[in-house]
């Protein structure tokens, strides 16, 4: 049985009606959902360590992308007390088509989300940490500024701990990017999430080739910095598409490329056009390293954060052997 929790609704007062995570989404028809296939089901979260990380972050008030993206692996990752930290809310701008973070109009950002989250980090004794946010479209900076607070307060509640982030595109907020790059988290990375053909269907707020831009932008500005990105499968893509990413990528200079299924939240989500096969993801993973990555994760149930920690030891490794 797959442990993702699919959560459609937002619970308000006793008196008020549960409001829709994705009001944009209501209209759509029920697209149908494809069985899943043996290997991308995994078990229900029950552990002590799941529990403590969940108490941990309730007390700082604070949000999550392992649960308002209703990723797969959070039983995993927080019997661990490995947690992705979402920051400035749970609301997001954007939205686009494979995501369940909730949709609409975000509350002003939390001037001591930036402590809490390093006191959080600190409490849970974590050696390396991700932070990623919704878009915030509607700042000036489009948030880039909290990002920056965010990691300094990790520096001085944690300094041992590494950092990687996990950023918007801070699309048309001119010198956003360099505040953050100038920041210097350990990793900076943005995923690109598709192909450049479904944009406009499954990432209709961005554009393929800013992104690209920002990631290459942050090795011109640090070269020592290691940047890593993402994309989805299943979602309608032909490999040759998947290899024109990574050529892209390896031509931004991009260290570190993640590759996971496509898993539909809701009925109103773009459906999942395809499972695909463990041994297709290990092809994945051959081609990608034969272009240059110094990391690789394919898998079907890669994601981002997944194992950032110990991947993130493993990049630094490469890049030590590769001189």
């Amino acid at each position: 049985m797959s442990m993702a929790t699919i959560i459609n609704t937002i619970g308000g007062s006793s008196s008020d009606k549960a409001k829709p995570r994705h009001p944009e989404k209501q209209a759509r028809p029920d697209s149908p959902v494809l069985r899943k296939p043996a290997w991308i089901r995994v078990k229900a979260p029950m552990s002590k360590g799941y529990s403590e990380t969940r108490d941990i972050v309730r007390s700082k008030n604070l949000h999550t992308v392992c649960e308002e993206a209703s990723c797969p692996n959070i039983g995993e990752c927080w019997d661990k007390k490995h947690a992705t930290m979402m920051i400035m809310g749970d609301t997001c701008t954007r939205a686009c088509a494979f995501c369940n973070v909730k949709t609409g109009l975000p509350n002003a950002l939390d001037p001591d989300e930036p402590r809490h989250v390093g006191e959080a980090v600190a409490e849970m004794g974590l050696k390396h940490v991700v932070i990623t946010s919704v878009d915030r479209d509607d700042l000036a900076d489009g948030g880039a500024e909290h990002f920056v607070k965010v990691v300094r307060a990790i520096r001085v509640a944690a300094p041992d701990t590494t950092i990687e982030i996990l950023t918007p595109d801070f699309l048309r907020k001119d010198g956003a990017a360099e505040i953050v790059i100038d920041s210097k988290p350990d990793v900076f990375n943005h995923n690109l999430e598709t192909v450049p053909r479904l944009y406009l269907s499954i990432r209709p707020g961005a554009r393929y080739f800013h992104s690209m831009r920002l990631l290459e932008k942050v090795k011109e500005r640090d070269p020592e910095m290691f940047t890593k990105s993402g994309i989805m499968v299943g979602l309608g893509e032909t490999r040759a598409e998947v290899m024109q990413v990574m050529d892209d990528m390896r031509s931004a200079g991009i260290d570190f490329i993640t590759i996971g299924q496509y898993l539909q939240p809701t009925r109103k989500h773009v459906p999942v056009d395809r499972f695909v096969h463990p041994d297709e993801f290990k092809s994945y993973e051959t081609m990608a390293r034969a272009k240059g990555f110094l990391m690789v994760a394919a898998s079907p149930l890669t994601r981002s954060s997944h194992h950032a920690g110990e991947d993130f030891a493993r990049l630094r490794a490469a890049r030590e052997a590769k001189g």
